[in-house]
This record gives C-alpha cells, structure tokens and sequence, in this order.
C-alpha cells in the first residue's frame, strides 16, 4: 500500500507546487465533508404487534374502522391517525408500507422473524437487524457504542436482541430494559429514568482506587490471553475493553438527559419512550451508528400494543406518546443537519386483526399490515402498498420482512446482499430480499 509521500510523488502532485495550492484546499473541505457524512439508523420497536387499522392503514367508513378519525397530512393525499398530529406535520419525509405481509402470528416467533428477517428455527443463532447495520456503520476506533438498544421488552424471544453468530461485540449496549412486570421508574422530577448499569465506579471508590483495580485487572488479563485464545475469551476481552473506554470518555455524557431543558424534555414526552427518542437524538449527535427505542411495556397486565382488550383506549394513550416523541425526533435532527443522514423505521413484531372482537380488542394478525420509514434515504409523502376495504389482505405492493429489511439497509448506504459468515461457515446475507426502490430516494 503506498503511503501519502509515495502516493505524491506517484501522482505528480508533489511537483505541482503553486498550482496544487489553489486545489488542495478544496479537496480538504470534501474530504472533512465526507467525514461527517457518516450514516444512522434508528429503529422504532413497537413492543406487542402495533395495529395498523388505528395509527397508519386506517378504514375509514368501514366497521373495521373503529372509533378513531382519520385526519390529513402534509403530504397531499396521505392520512392517518387523529392521535398522530404531530407526525402529520413531518409527513413529507414519511414514507408508509402498507403492504406488509408475514407468516409468524405468535410474539416470540414474530419477534425474532421481524429482528433478524429469518424464522426461529435450525441451528444458525441469525444475528438482529440492529447488529447487523451498525457492524457495517460503526468506526470500531472510535470508543462509540456502535448500537444502543434502549428500553427493550425482550421477554417474547431473547435471541431476536441480541448479535447472534456475530458475537458480543456487536451486541447492544442496553439501557433501562423492561423484561419483567415492574412499572418503569420516574426521577424525581417526574422523567422516566434510563440508567446504563455500571457506567460510573461504586460508591465509596476513588478515583485512584479505580485506576489501581483497572490496572490489575489489565495485568492479569493479559496474560491470561497469552495463553488462551479462544473465541469467548476474545469475545469478553473485547467487552469488558469497550466498556472501560465508555466509562472514562466524555460518550457518557450523551446518556445524561438533565443537561437538556424542561422545555425540550417535556415535547418529547416524560415517559420512556420520550426521553429515549431524546437519548437517540443525542447518541446520533455523537456518532453512534443504530439506535432503538422501544415503545410498549407491561403495564395492567398487557404488554404494549398487545390489545387484545380495550383497544381504543390503550392506542390513543400509546399513540400520544408515539406522536410525541418521534415527531420531535425528526424535529431536532432535521434542526441539526442531521436527518438526512439518519433513517428511521417504525414496526413490530406483526400487525392487529382489522375485525373488532367482543373485547373491544383487536388480535395477532401477520397478513396484511404496515410498517413506516423516515428520514434519510427515503422518498417520503407516500403510501406504498395497498389493503382491501376490510383491511383483510393486500392488494397491492405486497412486501415481505426482506423486503423491508433490505429496503432499511440500502436506504443507511449498506448492501442488503453483504454477507457474513456464521458459525456453521455458512454465508448469511444482511437481507434476503429486495429493496423496495419506489421509497427510496
């Protein structure tokens, strides 16, 4: 490989002398340009199978319908939800996939089909979407966390979280998870806490009492590796060395919200899924490749947007929030030249029955419902896809989760058709399917 005076003297620019003067500073400024064009990708995980009939598909009309009202955007001819106003106003870089069909109605099945674009099932471990992109996305030198998953309900398939065959270092760095049945903790100003376990040294640990501890275990860890140089030995190396880069570098700031102000935390929404749209916002500030927040925790005995029971009343409130923090998501990046470089992708693990059952719920449904995209890389102000009147099928535009998959990694600048190698030696494709180029721009 030449290096810069070989590559001179090669190319004659090192004899070109004033004339290259003039040039050279605008080959600097592209170079710095294309530095700070680095890609990112938020995933917005709607925890439970989302119904698309009350938020993005709506049958207005129909006595699939439902209670809700469909209202206009700002993109002529493009409406849904009255519980998504906000939303409307950034209509014109939404593109909405109607057309969405899959075969896994149970939440663990489709959890790990929608994550990882394969079913549960062989011996490969597939990696998730969010490892996969942020793999090719991150600037491994950088001490940045290349993916942070934030409040993640991952009870229904724990495998559909994590890396897969691609190990730890391409797992998530999770804050403020929500497993299990406890109510999400509040500040005591009221904001919805989202803590990274162990970020900070112990109480009653110095400074210097770290530094000692750090150094022993950096001694006895080395060699240890002189003599062990297996996969998982490697693999928690990496780990623990990631993490005490985070601890001592100023990317911990990034998770501390009370640096933001009242007025910009409370239009995000003081809950969970507010505060960390608020977070993905920073973390993309500060370079980190894939972030995702979810939205849908346990709560009364449901989880998210499983509304099998009472279902109007739980998606207005869940849409609220929604409407509220990924508006002003897209606001502050689109503030902060920094939309067009970030694409956002809204779904879950499948879609609700459009049929009302006699609990004022709507059930699993897989066949026909919709997924959403935004930002950078996307032809917004659309609807692509079409589903009957009843909502029962699709018409028109019927997409699979590769195709949808795909469609997120080309629209980030990543080739759906890379490959890596698993466990087994097989080639696993980020993708299996085709971008939908109709939303791409």
């Amino acid at each position: 490989m030449l290096n810069r005076r070989d590559w001179l003297r090669a190319t004659g620019w090192g004899l070109c002398g004033t004339a290259a003067c003039n040039w050279f500073p605008l080959l600097a400024q592209e170079i710095e340009a294309a530095g700070k064009r680095r890609r990112h990708c938020v995933l917005l995980w709607m925890s439970g199978g989302a119904t698309q009939t009350d938020t993005f598909d709506m049958k207005a009309g129909h006595q699939n319908g439902g209670e809700f009202k469909e209202i206009a955007t700002r993109a002529p001819g493009l409406r849904w939800s009255e519980h998504l106003p906000k939303l409307a106003e950034h209509a014109e870089r939404i593109a909405v996939v109607r057309g969405l069909s899959t075969k896994e109605g149970d939440h663990g099945r489709g959890t790990y089909l929608m994550r990882t674009g394969h079913q549960p099932m062989g011996t490969v471990r597939y990696p998730g979407i969010g490892s996969s992109l942020s793999k090719e996305l991150a600037d491994v030198e950088s001490g940045i966390p290349a993916y942070v998953a934030i409040s993640p309900y991952r009870a229904f398939n724990q495998a559909a979280f994590g890396p897969g065959f691609l190990g730890a270092p391409y797992a998530p760095l999770t804050v403020g998870a929500t497993d299990g049945p406890q109510a999400a903790p509040a500040s005591s100003d009221g904001y919805a806490e989202l803590r990274v376990d162990d970020l900070v040294p112990p109480n009653g640990i110095s400074p210097r009492q770290f530094t000692s501890r750090v150094d022993l275990w950096r001694g006895m860890q080395e060699r240890f590796l002189a003599s062990h140089r297996t996969h998982s030995v490697q693999t928690h190396d990496t780990v623990y060395r990631r993490a005490l880069k985070l601890m001592s570098s100023d990317m911990n700031k990034a998770f501390d919200l009370s640096q933001e102000s009242d007025a910009i935390r409370e239009a995000y929404g003081k809950g969970r899924f507010g505060q960390g749209c608020l977070l993905a916002r920073r973390l993309i500030e500060r370079g980190v490749g894939f972030v995702e927040v979810s939205l849908g925790t346990v709560a009364d005995g449901a989880i998210g947007w499983d509304t099998h029971l009472n279902n109007f009343p739980v998606v207005k409130a869940l849409s609220t929030e929604l409407d509220a923090g990924w508006s002003m998501l897209m606001r502050e990046l689109g503030e902060r030249g920094l939309l067009d470089n970030t694409t956002i992708l809204w779904m879950g693990e499948f879609g609700r029955t459009p049929a009302i059952n006699p609990s004022a719920g709507r059930d699993h449904f897989p066949a026909a419902w919709t997924c959403v995209f935004a930002g950078g890389g996307i032809r917004g102000g659309q609807a692509y896809g079409k589903t009957s009147d009843d909502g029962m099928r699709v018409e028109d535009g019927k997409v699979d989760v590769g195709d949808v998959l795909a469609t997120l990694s080309s629209a980030v600048g990543v080739d759906p058709s890379t490959q890596n190698i698993s466990e087994v030696g097989r080639p696993i494709k980020i993708a299996e399917g085709t971008p939908i180029s109709a939303i791409l721009s």
